[in-house]
């Protein structure tokens, strides 16, 4: 019984903030195709086509923070104007079921922008199955990073307009200023070390090795694989611990 009710509570809202959108309000998956494609489409005229499988990749990676951190939007928007937070704290749903049903249907709200993707992935990145398999594992990282932020912040704010401003901020500064459409090494020395503030530059560096774009050492993809673990461990622990769940 217990597995029937949580599954109902996964299903009630990937129907409530995913598939209501997008069969009422088709328009908006627009939104979800033109960040991640327009930065794909100009570092590819740039470069002259040499970048795009890194393009390609990057947009994988901003998809996956933008969907994540998307939520924030989604989960303020459910919480102060239609007071559904409210709701779901008197009822036996649990947190972490609310976080997980939450995050289904970002995924679900993302699919158009990620089929394509996958499909020029497919094309144009040459890597073996197992580097196929590390990149979707490094997307899901940064999947449960980004799903966890954003439910974070979202507990947080006290407004929807509030939550749209650190949305932007947010997703423009894990995942468009650091250099996962493009190699670091394109970055002058003293402000690499910048970029290697957001998780999405590791993220980045091992799938850049994966399609053998750049060559980075053992040590330092290991470390990469490192960061973006813990950062996601940690970030997810803080928003399921210390999130104002319920008020005290």
């Amino acid at each position: 019984m217990l597995k029937r009710n949580r599954g109902s509570q996964l299903l009630a809202s990937i129907l409530v903030n995913a598939i209501y959108a997008m069969i009422n309000y088709p328009i908006v998956l627009i939104s979800t195709l033109l960040a991640p494609f327009s930065l794909l489409i100009v570092i590819t005229f740039v470069s002259h086509g040499t970048l795009l499988p890194v393009a390609i990749a990057g947009a994988l990676i901003m998809t996956m923070i933008a969907a994540g951190t998307s939520m924030q939007q989604d989960l303020s928007h459910l919480k102060n104007d239609f007071k559904l937070q409210d709701m779901i704290i008197s009822s036996p749903t649990s947190a972490v079921t609310y976080l997980v049903g939450m995050a289904l249907s970002e995924i679900v709200y993302s699919i158009p922008a990620l089929v394509v993707l996958v499909i020029l992935g497919a094309i144009y990145i040459s890597t073996t199955a197992i580097g196929y398999l590390a990149i979707a594992a490094v997307l899901g990282i940064m999947f449960v990073f980004a799903v966890s932020l954003g439910f974070l912040l979202s507990t947080l704010t006290s407004d929807v307009v509030q939550s749209w401003a650190f949305a932007g901020i947010v997703s423009t500064i894990l995942s468009a200023l650091p250099p996962v459409y493009y190699p670091i090494t394109y970055i002058p020395l003293p402000y690499q070390y910048l970029a290697y503030l957001s998780p999405a530059t590791y993220a980045a560096e091992i799938i850049q090795n994966i399609i053998g774009l750049t060559a980075f050492s053992g040590t330092t993809i290991l470390a990469d694989w490192i960061v973006i673990i813990a950062v996601a461990t940690a970030v997810s622990y803080i928003a399921i611990k210390k999130a104002r769940w319920r008020e005290n």
